[in-house]
């Protein structure tokens, strides 16, 4: 049965680094004590987006992060795959069954070997449900070193339900609380430029409002692009209305 109190007091965290601190606390008690949250926004077919708008979220040792995240191995993850084609939770044993059918590629096997180096051998990862295709969150549950995946697999099976509503609860928090945008902005023009394709603008019509040609107007969203490090400008219409750099008068 869900504790009411750790609901509540979830909800009513007031900033990611209280929730955060809070959650692993959680976690720990059921045998989980390195744990790794990540969100994207601004996902594609080809793409999880800039990995300086995820928000991630980890209490791993930096020895590990430093690989796994700052070297990139996550985006082969084979459970990091799972998670972005799936919604729930799912067992570290699929990794098992992987290595047994020899369904590893080099690069998933590459963060095989380097997870089982570090003790990342056993856990649970679970992927929330999103209502948009651009975005996605999934956290992995790490188990505490010398549990068995069994162990954890046996646990899971009496408390499995009530970790993962307290995860599903602390995920959807996290987006509730403020963000922070990046530092990089947008010129005057290219924000205008942007605004007037929100409103629904040809290049031809952005040009003929703005007294500039079409080369120029397309040079502006180009430049949009690259400095909001999407790969199209409704995406980039999207992410600046997101960090609020549109529709904003400068005095």
């Amino acid at each position: 049965m869900i504790d009411a109190a750790r609901i509540n007091a979830i909800a009513n965290a007031s900033s990611i680094e209280e929730l955060w601190a809070m959650h692993c606390r959680n976690m720990a008690e059921f045998g989980f004590d390195r744990l790794i949250y990540g969100y994207t926004r601004y996902r594609t077919a080809t793409s999880l987006g800039d990995p300086d708008d995820f928000v991630l979220l980890t209490n791993h040792d930096p020895a590990y992060t430093d690989v796994f995240i700052g070297e990139g191995l996550f985006f082969h993850a084979p459970m990091v795959r799972w998670a972005l084609d799936h919604d729930g939770a799912c067992s570290w044993s699929l990794l098992a069954e992987m290595i047994s059918t020899g369904t590893l590629t080099s690069q998933e096997r590459k963060v095989f070997d380097f997870n089982r180096s570090q003790d990342v051998t056993a856990g649970y990862s679970i992927s929330f449900k999103s209502m948009s295709p651009r975005s996605k969150g999934a956290i992995a549950l790490t188990a505490r070193r010398g549990l068995s995946q069994s162990a954890v697999d046996a646990m899971w099976q009496v408390e499995g339900e009530r970790i993962l509503a307290l995860n599903n609860v602390a995920h959807l928090r996290i987006l509730a609380l403020p963000y922070t945008a990046p530092s990089r902005a947008l010129t005057q023009r290219q924000k205008e430029v942007l605004g007037w394709v929100g409103d629904g603008k040809t290049i031809q019509d952005i040009a003929l409002l703005m007294g500039l040609t079409s080369t120029t107007v397309e040079k502006h969203l180009r430049l949009a692009r690259q400095v909001l490090s999407v790969e199209t400008t409704a995406q980039a219409v999207l992410k600046a209305a997101f960090q609020n750099q549109m529709f904003i008068v400068e005095k």
